[in-house]
């Protein structure tokens, strides 16, 4: 049996696209002994998400984890809507790392919900109590808060290095003053 974590980040910034983080271990797997100090990425230092970040790349070359994480875009998100947006990445991610439902499990964050063909369970605060879970919030948000680095570098103006696009108040100055780039999601910005 295959275990899979699903988990999102940036669901509620005002720019950037919203990620979906998905994981597959064999059932077995000690993700606590391999990844020591692991918990809800909210809860971690941004520094010991790069680590576990690292690790996750170790682990995946050794076979031991298989991890993806798909976008989906600010456009999108303006065009289809957030629920849209996440299901499109998890619905991505789930079928690339389980491509036959029949052979393991999903376990998901929240209010998730896995294609209506697999076996799934969803714990609200997954992020804090299932390991896989965990494991999948670490890929999505160090993946997504590098991706806003590098949008940073091509709009410097609104400092999304460090907000990572989330509504702060020097954000929402930086709008006030600039307008919307390419990267806000306009319906979040008048909605």
């Amino acid at each position: 049996m295959i275990v899979v974590g699903v988990d999102e980040a940036g669901r509620g910034p005002l720019a950037g696209p919203v990620a979906v983080g998905v994981v597959a271990v064999r059932d077995g797997y000690d993700i606590l002994k391999a990844f020591p100090g692991l918990n809800d990425s909210k809860k971690l230092s941004e520094k010991k998400r790069e680590v576990l970040f690292k690790t996750l790349q170790e682990e995946m070359k050794e076979g031991n984890v298989r991890a993806v994480v798909f976008l989906s875009s600010a456009r999108m998100i303006d065009d289809k809507g957030i629920a849209f947006a996440v299901r499109h990445a998890l619905d991505r991610g789930v079928r690339k790392l389980l491509p036959n439902p029949e052979d393991g499990k999903v376990w998901l964050d929240g209010s998730l919900k896995a294609p209506a063909e697999y076996l799934q369970e969803t714990v609200i605060g997954g992020d804090g109590l299932v390991p896989a879970i965990m494991l999948a919030s670490i890929a999505a948000k160090v993946t997504r808060d590098r991706l806003m680095l590098k949008t940073d570098e091509n709009y410097p103006l609104y400092g999304f290095r460090s907000h990572k696009g989330y509504g702060t108040k020097a954000h929402m100055e930086a709008i006030r003053t600039y307008g919307p780039c390419e990267e806000h999601r306009k319906s979040f910005l008048h909605g």
